[in-house]
């Protein structure tokens, strides 16, 4: 039975008793404790935690999911991969335990031929919770399973939540027997590997804090109400109803393996280390493009860093496997036509996924080179000194600054003869991983903090939001929170949080800053500076109070301050023209990555599929000012998603959407999915001009631009600014160009110039500052500050030149030189000092630190700089002492 099959009888199974099918959430939802979506229940989370009310009793969905946490163990073994899908049904206070084993077990277990997947159920077995007798007997009644069949296993097993505070609850799970020849008898609890878990059902009913029940450790509280969260693994039920071994011999991932062997010419099965390569391929191939499809971007932090570590470790396994040529773009393909059937966005979104995928592997096979050019630095350094082994701190650096695997540094030394420092390596790993632990537990907001909003909420209901239309209103103040506390009043000089019953506020979402104003009663004003959405549905106005005393229950006049909500609008607006400007250019590949729309200015991120030159951008500047003349009106409606799509409305990657969706209309040339405010009219943005771009991470591109007066007044100064050159350069203003050019031109010959005069002049003072050498130890020894403003290139120069007038007794000549607060320094040994193990690159550090600097350079020279020119005495003085060193010790 292919995947896709799978995946079908699963939502038509559950279609058919009641549930609402619902579409896989995108990879990158906003949730602050999830870099990626891990698991089914993501995008359900608001319902489970009473956020949100439920559209829907039941659910069902096929996820694709993504987990990171083990990418260095993908491969190795035939267990770990980051991508997969998880089937799952789901009830928000309606069925329970019962339910949940009754649909499970029918699906699992009636006949291929009439929608079932046929296991013979002599061979499934479950576990529960070793504190849930309920389960263990419902087993019994609903499925029949004897009792020999069910074991009860600890919270690590049978608890389940995501690793973070929130949902959660004990779990059964449902694992297939494969039989004696993949080990021994005794169910889950005996081996894993020959019983395999294939569904885990979830009793979401309580909510953990930051410590987990799975270690003991008991409930912060329970969910309002009593719901089921399921998890299938498809690609481990694909292997079982596929007869294969593992999930890389499914029909959706071995097709990979396929074109890696053709490109390589070596056969999979063949040997371990290929093996692991391949399977490299195969996992990170598909979770790249499924990543790229949603949205990410290759980049340095989050999930740009892991999304390029995945595709650069595809990179590393190809040449590993001998193919020296461009793969991604290979492998993009495979993946596309095994999972279209089931992710048909894969098709109309292949041009931008290929793109990035083809820029990034560009992008890398340069970085690649630098590695290697520093890894062959090191290796030649490690061979001189008569070592046999790369230190930790260099295999790190070459993992940590240019990519390279551990596994890579280790196949590329031991082609030189060298092994590597694992363990220093290792050490360096785990630092670096506690302190990202650190960081990220830092960073996790969690869901026990919102507890006071959603009281909030449970008491008050959803905040009305009417600043759709109105900028003013009559609000009754519901909720005070100071530090996070509730309190019933607040005096004059107090930052607070309030929550209203209407509001006129745009809370900050979609790249609208949030609004501003006043809200003032009788005797009181308060000053509101941001507006968030703690909760679903719950708008936080977070203000300060600047005149008498505010308490719940206050009714008080709400304003926005109009001009900068206008001027967000304009700006917000500029950029879906700006948006749709840039599609026209680029076409769908031109994907929005990201924007800031601000009072009067705008900021838009997009992929790009290559370098954005500037003629694009003026096209697309005259392009939107062009469509700014039609003042077409901006319309703003509701309807279905479908019917959304239906119309050509742009969707944005990573965000979530309801069956209903907002569309913002700016008639055919831009159409897009949008909860912004915008203005009333196009012709209301008066003029947009790009004022700034440049590139954000690989394949990402930024424009900056200012709208209606702010951009006005930019054109105006810019407009006086080229008449006052043009008047300077007595030329009219469309020869200024050219006449610059010419000026820079002339001055850059006569700095030119300048600068070899100066170095002739300099040249002139070796004979001088030879004759001032001192013998240290049978070594004259130069080492003089020379007049300020001499540059490194000149200083090397007249360096040399000493160094020659010295003849062939052994000398070592040191220069230095301070300019605004800096130091130059070169260091240089002539042929004679070097055969006495002088090298100069070895000096410096016995004196950098006394001028502030650090430098280093080959043995016959060496060059470098500080930035405290008073310590160049001191310096000279320990350059003296560390060379005596070095030839006394000689």
């Amino acid at each position: 039975m292919q995947t896709h099959e799978i995946n079908t009888r699963f939502t038509e199974h559950f279609r058919g008793r009641g549930h609402t099918v619902v579409p896989s959430a995108s990879l990158i939802l906003d949730d602050p404790t999830l870099l990626f979506v891990n698991a089914g229940m993501v995008q359900f989370k608001p319902y489970f935690l009473g956020e949100a009310p439920a559209p829907y009793p039941r659910a069902t969905s096929i996820q694709k999911c993504v987990r990171t946490g083990d990418i260095d163990e993908v491969g190795k073994t035939t267990r770990h991969n980051t991508f997969f899908q998880m089937a799952g049904n789901f009830s928000f206070g309606d069925y329970f335990k019962e339910g949940a084993m009754g649909f499970a077990w029918e699906l699992l277990t009636k006949s291929q031929a009439d929608g079932g997947y046929g296991f013979d159920p002599e061979r499934l077995w479950v576990t529960v919770y070793e504190k849930d007798d309920e389960a263990a007997q419902l087993w019994q009644r609903v499925a029949g399973v004897p009792t020999e069949r069910i074991q009860a296993r600890d919270g690590k097993d049978n608890y389940w939540d995501m690793g973070v505070p929130g949902p959660g609850g004990p779990c059964s799970e449902i694992y297939y027997d494969r039989g004696p020849k993949y080990g021994r008898e005794g169910g889950p609890i005996a081996d894993e590997d020959r019983y395999i878990e294939i569904w885990n059902l979830v009793f979401m009913q309580d909510i953990r804090g930051e410590q987990s029940p799975k270690l003991g450790h008991p409930p912060i509280g329970t969910l309002p109400t009593k719901n089921i969260d399921t998890g299938m693994g498809v690609e481990r039920v694909a292997c079982l109803l596929q007869g294969v071994e593992n999930v890389y011999e499914t029909d959706l991932v071995r097709p990979v393996i396929a074109k890696a062997e053709e490109l390589s010419g070596r056969r999979y099965g063949a040997n371990h280390e290929d093996d692991v390569r391949f399977r490299v391929i195969a996992d990170h191939a598909r979770s790249g493009v499924m990543l790229v499809g949603d949205g990410v971007t290759p980049g340095n932090e989050a999930r740009g860093y892991v999304l390029r570590r995945l595709l650069r470790r595809i990179i590393r396994s190809t040449r590993l496997l001998g193919v020296q040529e461009p793969v991604l773009g290979e492998f993009s393909k495979v993946v596309r036509d095994a999972m279209a059937p089931s992710y048909p966005e894969l098709v109309t979104e292949f041009d931008r996924i290929d793109s990035v995928m083809r820029n990034e592997e560009e992008a890398f096979l340069t970085t690649l080179t630098a590695g290697s050019k520093i890894f062959d630095v090191a290796v030649a350094e490690t061979k001189k000194a008569g070592g046999k082994q790369l230190g930790g701190e260099q295999a790190f650096q070459l993992h940590d600054t240019y990519g390279f695997p551990i596994d890579l540094t280790l196949e590329m030394a031991s082609e030189q003869g060298l092994t590597v420092d694992e363990q220093g390596f290792r050490n360096l790993m785990a630092e670096q991983r506690r302190r990202a632990k650190e960081d990220a537990k830092a960073r996790k907001t969690g869901h026990g903090d919102l507890s006071t909003y959603r009281t909030l909420l449970d008491q008050h209901g959803t905040t009305e939001f009417i600043g759709y239309t109105d900028l003013q209103s009559h609000s009754r103040v519901l909720g005070l929170l100071v530090d996070g506390q509730p309190v019933k009043s607040a005096a004059a000089g107090t930052e607070i949080e309030l929550v209203l019953d209407r509001t006129p506020f745009y809370a900050e979402g979609g790249g609208q800053i949030a609004d501003t104003g006043r809200l003032v009663g009788p005797g009181v004003a308060v000053e509101v500076h941001d507006v968030q959405r703690a909760v679903p549905g719950l708008f936080v106005h977070r203000a300060k109070v600047v005149e008498g005393e505010l308490g719940v229950d206050t009714t008080l006049e709400a304003a926005v301050d109009v001009a900068r909500r206008h001027a967000i609008e304009r700006s917000h607006s500029a950029t879906h023209l700006v948006h749709a400007a840039v599609r026209s250019a680029y076409g769908k590949r031109a994907a929005q990555a990201g924007s800031l729309n601000s009072p009067g200015r705008m900021r838009f991120d997009f992929t790009a599929p290559s370098a954005v030159s500037t003629a694009v951008l003026t096209g697309v500047e005259e392009e939107v000012n062009d469509y700014l003349q039609s003042d077409i009106e901006v319309q703003a409606y509701t309807t279905t998603m479908d019917r959304a799509m239906e119309l050509g409305a742009v969707a944005l990657f990573g965000e979530k959407y309801g069956d209903q969706v907002r569309v913002v209309d700016m008639g055919d040339y831009s159409r897009e999915l949008c909860g912004g405010t915008h203005v009333p009219r196009i012709g209301r943005l008066g003029v947009v001009k790009l004022v700034a771009d440049s590139s954000v991470g690989s394949g990402v591109h930024r424009v900056e631009a200012l709208v209606g007066m702010d951009a006005m007044r930019h054109i105006s100064k810019e407009h006086l600014l080229v008449s006052q050159l043009a008047e300077q350069f007595k030329v009219p203003s469309d020869e200024l160009p050219e006449r610059i050019q010419g000026v820079v031109s002339r001055l850059r010959s006569a700095e030119k110039e300048l600068h070899q005069l100066r170095i002739a002049q300099v040249l002139q003072s070796a004979g001088e500052l030879a004759d001032k050498g001192t013998d240290v130890h049978g070594v004259t020894l130069v080492a003089e500050q020379v007049p300020d403003g001499v540059d490194g290139n000149a200083l090397r120069a007249l360096a040399g030149e000493i160094r020659g007038r010295l003849g062939s007794r052994p000398s070592v000549v040191a220069l230095f030189s301070a300019e605004e607060g800096k130091v130059s320094f070169v260091v240089g040994a002539n042929d004679a000092a070097r055969d006495k193990g002088i090298a100069a690159g070895k000096l410096v550090p016995g004196f950098a630190a006394e001028v502030g600097g650090r430098g280093g350079g080959k043995p016959d020279m060496a060059q470098g700089g500080g930035t405290n020119p008073a310590g160049i005495t001191a310096a000279i003085a320990a350059l003296r002492t560390a060379l005596d060193q070095v030839v006394a010790g000689g």
